[in-house]
């Protein structure tokens, strides 16, 4: 068969699915400025949607500091400064009013990169941002549950003999918002592996060959999140991102990648 017939015979039904899976169904001629002033539209959306997530958190902004008062076992908060307290409860309003509004976010996100990708990339998304989301959700309740008591009562019984425990309310909670949300981000490990992996980037067989590596990089990822210095806080979430990143291992070769 000539080149010239090669060119022209019939494709096969797996290559014509190959080349359907790199379209773009969606694709649609703009500009520049065209591209900008989308952009400019979807963040101001997403800000609006924050701005009103903060705004009824503040509302209700008591249940939700002492629901995060809890893991603290009845230790006494002090106010050290006027508007201490006013201060605290604006900076929980703004972290739960962002979480509030990330779907939101995200939807944001997805709308705008979507006539982008390819009938193949969108196959990724959902799996995706649900994954996503549940191991960030995931992250933050171990944190919670687990993270928080540790370091709290590593720090309680360390002083028990010597200082009463009076706390500043301020600085008890920039230690658990920053770990809550440190360890949310951290449990997307496997989401970045999925994505690494399915885009024929790094294979299962090269993440597992580097595992050398990455123990010793939980251990300084344990040290750098916690805002703590207590060996059990850090051991417990570099024993978490170790989980999480061979799991990670097992799903990417699940995929046969």
């Amino acid at each position: 068969m000539t080149p010239s017939e090669l060119e022209t015979a019939p494709k096969s039904s797996s290559d014509a699915l190959e080349e359907d899976l790199d379209d773009l169904p969606d694709e649609v001629e703009m500009s520049l400025f065209d591209h900008l002033e989308e952009l400019r539209q979807r963040i101001f959306q997403a800000l609006i949607a924050v701005v009103l997530g903060v705004v009824g958190c503040f509302v209700a902004v008591k249940p939700i500091v002492r629901l995060l008062e809890i893991p603290a076992q009845g230790v006494k908060f002090l106010q050290l400064a006027p508007g201490e307290y006013f201060f605290v409860s604006i900076k929980v309003a703004g972290y739960s009013g962002l979480l509030v509004a990330s779907p939101f976010i995200l939807y944001q996100v997805i709308q705008f990169v979507l006539p982008g990708l390819t009938r193949r990339e969108r196959r990724l998304i959902g799996p995706i941002v649900l994954g996503s989301s549940v191991l960030f959700v995931v992250g933050l309740v171990f944190s919670y549950l687990a993270l928080i008591p540790a370091a709290l009562n590593f720090f309680i019984n360390y002083g028990a003999d010597v200082v009463e425990q009076l706390w500043s309310i301020d600085k008890y909670f920039e230690f658990i918002l920053l770990l809550m949300f440190s360890t949310g981000l951290a449990f997307q490990i496997p989401i970045v592996q999925l994505l690494l992996g399915s885009l024929g980037i790094v294979s299962s067989e090269q993440m597992l060959s580097g595992w050398r590596a990455v123990v010793v990089g939980a251990a300084v990822l344990g040290a750098v999140l916690t805002p703590s210095t207590d060996p059990l806080t850090q051991s417990l979430l570099a024993g978490a991102v170790l989980g999480l990143y061979f799991g990670g291992i097992g799903l990417v070769k699940l995929l046969g990648k």
